[in-house]
């Protein structure tokens, strides 16, 4: 099955979750997709492999901006009808604070999109979204569906 049929399959379905089952390195981080009012927010369940530091036993910063990445892409997708797996051009992460060990938050907004780029900007946060940890900005190549 192809990713564009999956993504629509996910669609009608309103599952996120469908697409995001057939990309390894979420599905191997436990990033998780679920549909809310305001568009996807991405799920980082805590676990040990994610600790970056065992002294303060903080989260990696690799696998917060793993979340706020897959956010954004699966957020444009999400948005955008007619839209092939976009390529990342650029992507930034802003840390504000460290992430604790427990289940970390994303969501994202589009800030921009052409017929060939998009930006998009991502939060992460735990229990609050108006206290982010980190902030991610991608910039990502697009190709209509062929």
């Amino acid at each position: 099955m192809s990713t564009e049929s999956i993504l629509k399959a996910a669609r009608e379905q309103s599952n996120p979750q469908l697409l995001a089952d057939t990309i390894p390195y979420a599905k191997a981080l436990g990033i998780t997709f679920q549909q809310e009012e305001n568009g996807l927010i991405g799920k980082l369940d805590f676990q040990q492999l994610l600790i970056g530091d065992i002294g303060v036993g903080s989260l990696h910063g690799g696998s917060v901006a793993a979340l706020l990445e897959s956010t954004a892409i699966f957020s444009l997708l999400w948005q955008v009808e007619d839209l092939a797996l976009p390529r990342t051009l650029g992507f930034r992460v802003e840390h504000f604070r460290t992430g604790r060990p427990k289940i970390t938050y994303a969501s994202a907004i589009v800030t921009r999109h052409s017929p060939r780029v998009a930006n998009v900007r991502a939060t992460a946060w735990h229990e609050d979204p108006s206290d982010p940890i980190a902030t991610g900005y991608a910039n990502l190549l697009l190709a209509a569906r062929s």
